[in-house]
């Protein structure tokens, strides 16, 4: 139906008259929005795509319409130009206020000279976050406010900037790294100056397993309800809201990424799958949540 909505527009637009996807990427969204059916109980279901990476844009639709009286508030951290970005959708379509923060000045700047950035009630910061900083930055925008969904995805410290923030939001949306398996609880061992494409050529190591993930929500109070079928982001809700959504175990949420991102020595794109990846990290320093020490991949 979509399809041919979109269609029509097409056809209907003269040549001459200059189209603004984004409108038509937001008019597709509101369409799906209302389609969600609440009473699904597997969100691969009931996933789209607007301006996020994968489906979570249909995922955090489907959420936010089961909680009642969720704080219309956001934080996102790690959204480059916030062109393609999990809450962009929800501050345009659903008018929710956020925070969103980026360690490149450049993106913030862009951001900035936007028209999304005075329509819509947001705060944009550049700054590299780390364990030091983090309090003080959502602070910055949101010291007395509830907050509804906070999402983390920086590439590579996202455990430990989660395990400090003091914040307890309705909903928290973890990136993790599926390379790792669902086995072992796992991340990259903390360090204030951590970036990815530095710490090792191939990008894949960094961030943390969803196994390490879950035992850190479990710790501040929050349970797992699923991962995006890319098997990139999961979704933890807070305790006094799990009854909405069954819980699920770490094997039974864990999705494999099937996106082929690994490099090469010199940058180029090699396209490694499944078992290949965590072949070429094998022998790099991995901190187990479970036992505290440093282990080997």
């Amino acid at each position: 139906m979509i399809k041919r909505i979109l269609d029509f527009l097409s056809n209907r637009i003269k040549p001459e008259v200059s189209i603004n996807i984004d409108e038509l990427k937001l008019l597709n969204g509101t369409i799906l929005t209302k389609m969600i059916d609440t009473g699904k109980t597997n969100i691969h279901d009931i996933e789209f795509k607007v301006f996020s990476q994968f489906g979570d844009d249909g995922i955090i639709q489907f959420l936010i319409k089961k909680i009642p009286n969720i704080p219309t508030t956001f934080i996102e951290f790690g959204v480059e130009n916030y062109q393609e970005s999990n809450t962009r959708f929800l501050l345009e379509n659903n008018n929710w206020s956020g925070l969103i923060i980026d360690g490149s000045q450049g993106n913030i700047n862009f951001i900035k000279k936007k028209p999304e950035y005075w329509k819509y009630d947001i705060t944009a910061i550049a700054s590299f976050i780390t364990r030091d900083n983090i309090n003080s930055l959502i602070e910055s925008r949101f010291k007395h406010e509830d907050v509804g969904i906070l999402h983390i995805d920086i590439d590579g410290m996202d455990y430990w900037i989660w395990e400090c923030i003091n914040i307890n939001p309705v909903l928290v949306i973890m990136e993790y790294n599926s390379v790792f398996g669902e086995k072992r609880a796992i991340t990259v061992p903390y360090r204030a100056d951590f970036v990815r494409v530095k710490a090792h050529y191939s990008t894949l190591y960094a961030g943390a397993s969803l196994a390490a993930l879950a035992i850190l929500g479990k710790k501040k109070g929050y349970k797992l309800i699923g991962c995006n079928s890319a098997g990139n982001n999961a979704y933890f809700v807070r305790d006094d809201f799990s009854n909405i959504f069954p819980q699920k175990t770490v094997e039974e949420a864990f999705v494999s990424s099937k996106f082929r991102e690994s490099r090469d020595e010199n940058g180029n794109l090699t396209y490694l799958r499944g078992r290949q990846r965590i072949q070429i990290l094998k022998g790099l320093e991995v901190f187990n949540v479970e036992t505290n020490l440093i282990e080997k991949i």
